[in-house]
C-alpha cells in the first residue's frame, strides 16, 4: 500500500528564461510499485528520507539504495528503481530542467558520475521541495517564479547535505576550510585527512565543483578582502594572515584575481561601504541600522 500526491506543469519559454523551471513535484510513501525502465528528457531529484530500496544502473547492475538518500535522474538515461516492497520508502521528489543545470553540473551540484548520492541530512531539501508543493496550489499567478526560485534553493540544499567525507568520515569541505590558511600544499592537505591528492581532487569536485587550489584560495582572498576593509592591517599583515609568506607574490595574485591591487581594493571599498566593522552576525529580526 502506498500513498502519493504529485503536480505537473508546463512553463511558458520565458520562465525557462529564468535558468531552471519546475516541471513538477511529489510526495509519496509506503510500498511504492517499481519505476522503469524508461528515459525521460529531464532532470528528476528524488530524495529519500526513510526506507530503502534499489535502483538499476544503466549497465544492469543492481544497487541497493538506502535512505536518506539522493537519486539523480538524468536526462537522456534510462533509468530502473523501486522501493523494497517489504520496508517501502519515503519519497519527494522535483522534475525540472533548464539552461541552468549546464552549469550546476560543471560546478559539481549535479553529478552524472553519481546517481545514487548519500545525505547527511534530508530536512533542508525537503523544505525546499514543501515550497514547491505550496506553490503549486491551483490558480497561483506566481507558480513557475515561485518554484523555479525554489528548484535553485533545492540544488544548494542537497549540495549542502551530501555526505562527501575523508578517510575518518569528516567533512572534507570543513576540514579545508579550517585549515585554508596553514601554509600546506594540496598533497599535505590531503595526507592530514588520510587521502591521496587524486582523492581530495574528486572530492573537492563533487563538493564545489573546482580544484582544491581554487577552493583554498577562494576562502584566503574572501579572508583577505574581509581584513582589508574591517582594519588598518598593512597589506603584509593581512597577506601572512591568510597564509601568504611573500607580500608581493600575495599582491600579485589579489590583482590577478580580484581585478585589482589590495591597496585600491581597501580604498573603494571604504569609502563605498557606510558604517563600522563587526564580526557578529547581525539578527534577522533586529538588524542594525546605520545612523
Amino acid at each position: 500500500m502506498y500513498h502519493t500526491w504529485m503536480r505537473y506543469f508546463t512553463p511558458s519559454p520565458v520562465h525557462h528564461r529564468l535558468g531552471l523551471v519546475c516541471l513538477g513535484v511529489g510526495l509519496q510513501h509506503g510500498t511504492l510499485p517499481p519505476v522503469g525502465p524508461r528515459t525521460l528528457d529531464h532532470h528528476v531529484a528524488i530524495v529519500i528520507r526513510a526506507g530503502r530500496g534499489w535502483y538499476t544502473t544503466p549497465d544492469g547492475h543492481r544497487r541497493t539504495l538506502t535512505a536518506p538518500a539522493l537519486l539523480w535522474i538524468l536526462p537522456g538515461v534510462t533509468h530502473h528503481y523501486g522501493a523494497d516492497p517489504d520496508t517501502g520508502w519515503d519519497e519527494s521528489f522535483v522534475d525540472f530542467t533548464g539552461p541552468a543545470t549546464a552549469a550546476y553540473t560543471e560546478l559539481g551540484y549535479i553529478d552524472p558520475d553519481r546517481p545514487v548520492v548519500p545525505l547527511a541530512d534530508t530536512g533542508p531539501a525537503r523544505t525546499a521541495i514543501g515550497k514547491i508543493a505550496r506553490a503549486a496550489r491551483r490558480g497561483n499567478p506566481l507558480l513557475d517564479v515561485e518554484t523555479a526560485a525554489a528548484v535553485h534553493e533545492l540544488l544548494v540544499a542537497l549540495r549542502r547535505a551530501r555526505a562527501d567525507t575523508d578517510a575518518d568520515g569528516d567533512p572534507v569541505l570543513a576540514a579545508l576550510a579550517r585549515d585554508a590558511f596553514l601554509p600546506l600544499s594540496v598533497a599535505e592537505h590531503a595526507a592530514r585527512h588520510g587521502m591521496t591528492p587524486t582523492e581530495l581532487r574528486t572530492a573537492v569536485r563533487r563538493g564545489a565543483g573546482c580544484s582544491p587550489k581554487d577552493y583554498l584560495l577562494g576562502i584566503r582572498l574572501g579572508r583577505a578582502k574581509e581584513l582589508l576593509v574591517g582594519t588598518e592591517l598593512p597589506v603584509a599583515a593581512v597577506a601572512r594572515r591568510v597564509g601568504y609568506d611573500d607580500p608581493a607574490y600575495f599582491s600579485r595574485l589579489f590583482t590577478r584575481r580580484v581585478g585589482t591591487a589590495p591597496v585600491r581594493f581597501r580604498d573603494r571599498q571604504v569609502k563605498s561601504v557606510p558604517g563600522g566593522w563587526s564580526t557578529q552576525i547581525p539578527d534577522p529580526d533586529n538588524p542594525p541600522l546605520v545612523g
